[in-house]
């Protein structure tokens, strides 16, 4: 007979009690990938670059975000947020002229967080999924840059409303 006293209670954080993932548009995708998406090419930038560029390449595109590589390995080092470079501006934190460094978001894969490899051959379930924050342990994304398998190469960046949109444009 087991003690009720000595047995494991699952804590709301407890892999027993998270729920997986459901996509809400997998009636739609039909073995679509993110390729099927047809992102833009990424536009990249060097963490040397002034805001300046950031700001004016963006606009240019109707980007949101950019990604920043090394000059000289084109190493993925991070993102620039457009909303968010904008808000540091207008708070007076940062300068056009500043380089980009002082405003971007690291990839650190130093402090555990495991980095999602999305692929042109990533269906677009998998997607949704990082996204909605199942495949980055709750947290939400509303962007995913799309490398190669072995994240030598940025081919392009795919959003939320990316992905809403080839819903809308797919027959139920």
């Amino acid at each position: 007979m087991t003690d009720i006293m000595s047995q494991q209670i699952p804590s709301a954080n407890s892999p027993l009690l998270q729920q997986p993932f459901v996509s809400k548009w997998a009636s739609r995708y039909r073995g679509a990938t993110v390729e099927d998406l047809d992102p833009p090419a990424a536009l990249s930038l060097n963490p040397s670059d002034p805001i300046s560029l950031a700001l004016i390449s963006a606009f240019e595109r109707d980007y949101t975000h950019l990604t920043v590589v090394d000059g000289e390995t084109r190493a993925l080092l991070g993102y620039i947020a457009i909303p968010q470079l904008q808000a540091l501006l207008e708070a007076g934190k940062v300068k056009p002229e500043d380089e980009v460094r002082t405003a971007m978001v690291r990839f650190n894969r130093r402090k555990g967080n495991k980095y999602r490899v999305i692929t042109m051959d990533t269906p677009l379930e998998e997607l949704e999924a990082f996204f909605a924050g199942a495949a980055t342990n709750g947290q939400k994304q509303d962007f995913a840059v799309i490398t190669d398998e072995r994240r030598r190469f940025v081919l392009g960046v795919a959003t939320v409303d990316d992905l809403e949109e080839f819903v809308k444009r797919r027959p139920a």
